[in-house]
């Protein structure tokens, strides 16, 4: 019998890890070259690979309020999402369940919270919130260079009101070292929809324990409805990596200090022993609120938020970015993953190429 290469060896376990289903299919057949967007419907998934090799899937399992795209792996195989709450990792913090890989939604919608929901609500409370309900794939397209994947869902309310149609458009590549993730969601108002000005959104993704800042202590922190969550100071634990991320934006702002600043970028970098990372959010000029305030915080949530305004800066008016039924908003961001410290020239030339696109 010819036994595994090591390579061989490397790959299976990456797949078992990412997505245990697929470990019979990696196994029985040679990895599929190109970017491959494989749909599994029966299992509430859609897989994508590079070269055989899991980059992220997109799941919207019964656990969850929304689709999410978890997890998401580097191109050198190190898993840069939380697992908690789906699949806890030793030494994780358990705060904000709603926290899960990387997703689109928003803190209030015609009053209603799409952000917070998960099943940690109260029963009392969850009239006050919102689902991001899957309706289907409508298309997948795998290819040499890139793999795309079409779907749709429906934002709903708590009191069972459907309010916004949403179809995303998401395009997966791999140049070189640097995984690509392009964000399109258009939403179309389904009754008058008005995005109060608030701090939890919108495109969000909650890092893994050694993307966090090691300057983080944690805290109590509130959201719009006053509802304080707690989040538990990082400590020292043997056998696992330390927190060793940074953020950095367009305008040069470092640290903690990004949180409630704009910038048509901001990267977060770090490492995991000798492997480095940069992952990088891109606002596009097309988008509302451009440039974009970033909703960044220490203890690993990293997200992009253009429909807040006063709250982050109480001098501006609140934003208030309504649709009128029938009205649609298009949101456009792209997600790099880079095993290197990105350079603040090599952030802007992408942001440049990235803003260039056809709209």
């Amino acid at each position: 019998m010819r036994r595994l290469s090591s390579r061989g060896l490397l790959a299976a376990s990456l797949i078992l890890a990412a997505s245990p289903l697929m470990i019979t299919r990696a196994l029985a057949t040679p990895p599929a070259k190109g970017v491959q967007v494989v749909a599994d419907k029966a299992n509430r998934r859609v897989d994508i690979t590079i070269d055989g090799k899991p980059f992220t899937s997109y799941i919207w399992p019964t656990t969850l309020k929304k689709p999410v795209l978890y997890p998401i792996v580097d191109a050198g195989g190190v898993t840069l999402t939380r697992g908690y709450p789906l699949a806890p990792r030793p030494g994780e913090r358990t705060d904000h369940p709603h926290h899960d890989g990387l997703w689109f939604n928003y803190g209030n919608a015609n009053g209603f919270d799409f952000w917070n929901n998960s099943d940690a609500i109260k029963p009392e409370n969850r009239s006050t919130m919102g689902s991001v309900v899957f309706d289907k794939v409508i298309s997948t397209t795998s290819g040499s260079d890139r793999g795309e994947l079409v779907a749709a869902s429906t934002w709903i309310t708590g009191r069972d009101q459907a309010i916004l149609a949403e179809t995303t458009h998401y395009v997966f590549a791999q140049h070189s070292e640097t995984r690509i993730i392009d964000v399109t969601a258009t939403l179309k108002a389904l009754d008058r929809v008005v995005f109060n000005d608030d701090k939890e959104g919108m495109l969000g993704m909650r890092v893994a324990r050694w993307l966090e800042s090691p300057t983080d202590r944690g805290g109590v922190f509130t959201d719009a409805n006053g509802n304080p969550t707690t989040v538990a100071a990082a400590t020292s634990i043997p056998g696992v990596a330390p927190p060793t991320g940074e953020y950095l934006t367009s305008e040069g702002v470092k640290g903690d200090a990004v949180w409630s600043t704009r910038g048509r970028w901001c990267a977060l970098s770090g490492h995991n022993g000798d492997h480095v990372v940069s992952i990088a959010i891109f606002d596009h000029p097309a988008n509302p609120g451009y440039p974009t305030y970033w909703h960044a915080r220490g203890y690993g949530l990293f997200a992009a938020n253009p429909l807040g305004r006063s709250i982050f800066d109480p001098k501006q008016p609140a934003f208030k970015y309504t649709l009128e039924k029938g009205q649609t908003a298009t949101f456009r961001y792209r997600v790099t993953i880079s095993l290197h410290q990105a350079s603040p020239e090599e952030l802007n030339h992408e942001a440049d190429a990235f803003a260039s696109q056809p709209k």
